[in-house]
């Protein structure tokens, strides 16, 4: 076994779901969607870029085959199937889960880990360039369909994508259920179908199956010119976009039903349609302008634009699904403000809607459409983003296999080695930043931008809230001198500190001079961990008889309910019930000030910290505090 990478727990959910066929089901419809529709768009452009635009030659098409089919087995299937999906964090994948891994959240800055933290956030951020390009490059590919049987219907091939685009972004507040339940057979359907027009390919030309040798396609780039080989690489690399959900979706479904249905029928049906894709150009090289619909008999074309579409269209619902789980884990973590996340089902955790997410990545593929207006223009934009986030994901891979103690010079070896072909297929795609590759790369700098902009403000407001905060020594000195009132009830007041006192309850007894019978002091901390069992979820610490500081811990991909870990507390009598009874839950309300004679950020980066402050979910809401038990009490604080 290679020692580049670590093993998943024994106990992980990884092993627990093995083969079982409704989860590998499942894994055909949510893992493979975009992977599965590359063949819409990707040969065409590999061979297009072989050929520097004159038609097809014989050599051209074989050595695109090949080039396509040695990516998918030496990136998608050693590197992801075989060896990143071991990097599991206690059954959870993706880049935000292998940060939390690597403890890189609390990194200090200027730190190695900071830096480390900088770059995974950005191979986060490409996450929504990915997704933003991913729905309108799969949409309009399977539309186009209709230019081969009817070129009159073209100048209706964008408004088509636009309205199926806008209907899928509209249902995402319903949820993903009633989809869900067609994914995996529609998408058996598709690799079924795949495979069957490929074999009918090659039946005509068998000649292509030389492909199979990566001579032909070393011999390939080694004769076409740095220029065109370039360009070659940059167009193949389309046929694996969409590997790296393998990853994302650890957490959904383990890694057994992925590497099942990857190896069992996922990698088969890809590969012998590309095989059949490369057939039909040898024997008909003017099938360049669409060699997937020309490789059907003219009585499928319209049934196959029909199942394409569909196909797309649970190719694209699975990237938005992935924004809004990388959006829930992100804000989790610090890294993003508080928004609104609804859960569209009552027994599914992954099952969320993230308005904000939804419209702002609607608003983005759609320009997307409209700004490219076709699927080759958009191959431009397409991949550079994922060459960046793969080569980020094999760097972060390696960190972990060190970590775990795996030895450095095989790490170095293995890791080295698919990090270096990643960067090749990054400086291919480097290429096409000019022909739209800024696109995707401008929406992740935005995102990352302000990721950075929210983590660094909140640890500035933390230093502020530290400096002003009171001793438990000093204001319980300050109660015995001058005693407050004694009001009915429980008070429990939220922290974001787990010693002194927080700034709203030194602040409420300063202008009140009272103060309930009984105190909690609550603080909700998210974990390194996905998930935590609920016998571990309240910590208690008397600091005196009737004041009581409740500690509540969360996993990164759960959700912080205060008054459910009050009532965890309770359960495993670290509280006692009567500290529920007639219970008002107070919070802090801060304004930000931004002061610019003080260090910290810009003065304009603070600016834009406290519009993001100001349009957060309200923290009320985001720990699931009825609003009848709350009372917000206002602080300024200057950064």
């Amino acid at each position: 076994m290679p020692e580049s990478v670590p093993v998943a727990h024994e106990e992980s959910p990884t092993g627990q779901r093995a083969l079982r066929p409704a989860v590998m089901l499942g894994a055909l419809g949510i893992v493979y969607g975009d992977i599965g529709t590359s063949p819409l768009y990707a040969f065409k452009e590999a061979v297009r870029a072989a050929s520097a635009g004159a038609p097809p030659t014989p050599i051209a098409v074989t050595g695109a085959v090949s080039l396509i089919l040695w990516s998918l087995i030496l990136i998608v299937s050693i590197k992801y199937a075989v060896l990143i999906l071991r990097a599991d964090n206690r059954g959870e994948g993706g880049i935000v889960a292998m940060l939390a891994l690597l403890g890189a959240r609390h990194a200090k800055p200027g730190s190695w880990t900071g830096v480390l933290l900088v770059v995974g956030l950005v191979g986060a951020a490409l996450l929504y360039g990915d997704g933003a390009i991913t729905p309108a490059i799969s949409v309009l590919s399977a539309v186009e369909g209709l230019k081969v049987e009817a070129p009159g219907l073209a100048r209706f091939v964008v408004p088509i994508t636009i309205a199926i685009l806008i209907g899928l972004f509209l249902v995402q507040s319903r949820g993903v259920a009633f989809i869900g339940r067609i994914f995996g057979p529609v998408m058996l359907a598709w690799f079924v179908v795949l495979a069957l027009l490929g074999l009918g390919g090659i039946w005509h030309a068998p000649q292509i199956l030389a492909a199979a040798n990566p001579l032909k396609a070393i011999e390939f780039l080694g004769h076409a010119g740095w220029h065109v080989s370039f360009a070659m690489l940059g167009a193949a690399f389309l046929a694996v976009t969409g590997g790296e959900a393998m990853y994302a979706d650890l957490g959904h479904f383990g890694a057994g039903p992925i590497r099942a249905s990857w190896f069992g029928l996922v990698l088969p049906a890809l590969v012998i349609h590309y095989f059949g894709q490369g057939a039909l150009l040898l024997v008909e090289p003017d099938a360049i302008e669409n060699p997937f619909y020309r490789l059907s008999p003219d009585w499928a074309h319209y049934p196959l634009i029909g199942l394409a579409t569909v196909a797309t269209v649970i190719a694209s619902q699975s990237i938005i699904s992935g924004a809004f789980s990388l959006t829930q884990q992100s804000i989790q973590l610090g890294f993003l403000p508080p928004m609104r996340v609804v859960h569209t089902a009552r027994h599914e955790r992954g099952q969320i809607y993230v308005p904000m997410v939804n419209w702002l990545l609607a608003a983005a593929t759609l320009s997307a459409v409209l700004i490219f207006g076709s699927s080759d223009a958009l191959a431009g934009a397409y991949g550079i983003a994922v060459a960046s986030l793969m080569a980020i994901t094999t760097l972060l891979a390696a960190l972990v296999a060190l970590k775990w103690g795996y030895n450095p010079v095989a790490v170095l070896a293995v890791n080295g080695f698919f990090l270096l072909i990643d960067l090749v297929f990054l400086g291919a795609n480097s290429v096409k930043l000019f022909e739209g590759g800024w696109f995707p790369l401008m929406l992740a700098a935005l995102v990352a931008f302000l990721m950075l902009t929210w983590r660094k403000g909140n640890q500035l407001v933390e230093a502020a809230r530290v400096s002003l905060r009171q001793p438990e020594g000093e204001f319980l000195e300050q109660l015995r001198r001058a005693p407050p009132i004694v009001l009915p009830g429980n008070a429990a007041f939220l922290s974001s500190a787990t010693s002194a006192i927080p700034l709203h309850l030194s602040r409420f007894v300063e202008r009140s001079h009272a103060l309930h019978k009984r105190i909690l002091i609550v603080t909700a901390r998210y974990e390194e961990e996905p998930t935590l069992p609920r016998d571990q979820r309240a910590e208690v610490v008397v600091i005196t008889p009737d004041i009581t500081r409740v500690i509540l811990r969360y996993g990164f991909m759960e959700d912080a309910s205060v008054p459910d870990g009050l009532r965890c507390a309770v359960e495993s009598k670290r509280l006692p019930p009567e500290c529920l009874e007639d219970l008002t839950i107070f919070i802090g309300h801060e304004t930000i000030i931004p002061k610019s004679d003080q260090r910290g950020m810009a003065t304009w980066r603070e600016e834009i910290y406290a519009f993001l402050l100001r349009n957060a979910e309200r923290t009320g809401a985001h720990f699931c505090v009825p609003t009848r038990q709350l009372v917000e009490v206002g602080t300024e604080i200057e950064i």
